[in-house]
């Protein structure tokens, strides 16, 4: 029987997603790819198949995410990226042996090849972050509002004025939080 493991949160921007494998950094912190075959896993339902994953590669794959979080937060704060930083991703980016691809719908998607291995899955995601980084996309990179949370995410909204890295986790804890808060304050002793 295979261990149970936390959903990954799948969103729309991979390299933000990617930083989402780990959650909650200031609070009880949750490892979404605790084991190489999870980090498979993820790496197949975000369109980047590979066939085998060594704790080496886990390792490397781990330090990329915390190099595009550390890099997207030191941008969300508008301070200088951290040189440890750039240097992992643009190392990871350089190794890669990916294809773009244009996909029927009009979309750039990457194609591994059926021997690509997981550093060059890696290097799609450190491109993508590079993207975002550089301000090649339209939107900003943003901090959670939630304090055990503070996920980097690439707010794409019209306003710029999101506030949670999802709605439905940090979002909806927060507003519970505040409600609770409410209901406690309004039913203190009467006098």
């Amino acid at each position: 029987m295979r261990a149970k493991f936390p959903d990954f949160r799948l969103g729309k921007v991979l390299a933000t997603s990617f930083t989402a494998t780990l959650t909650e950094r200031h609070g009880d912190a949750v490892e979404r790819i605790p084991t190489p075959h999870r980090l498979i896993d993820w790496l197949a339902a975000n369109g980047l198949a590979v066939d085998s994953c060594t704790t080496t590669q886990l390792d490397l794959a781990r330090e990329l995410r915390e190099s595009i979080h550390a890099a997207a937060t030191a941008t969300a704060l508008q301070d200088p990226l951290p040189a440890s930083a750039v240097q992992v991703i643009n190392d990871c980016s350089a190794q890669g042996r990916a294809a773009a691809v244009l996909a029927p719908e009009g979309k750039r998607r990457w194609q591994l090849s059926s021997a690509s291995c997981v550093e060059d899955a890696l290097s799609v995601i450190a491109a993508d972050a590079i993207s975002i980084l550089a301000g090649e996309r339209d939107g900003k990179l943003a901090l959670c509002a939630s304090p055990t949370c503070l996920a980097a995410f690439f707010d794409t909204s019209q306003s710029r004025t999101r506030k949670w890295c999802e709605m439905n986790t940090c979002g909806n804890r927060q507003k519970k939080a505040r409600f609770h808060a409410n209901q406690r304050k309004d039913s203190g002793p009467a006098e």
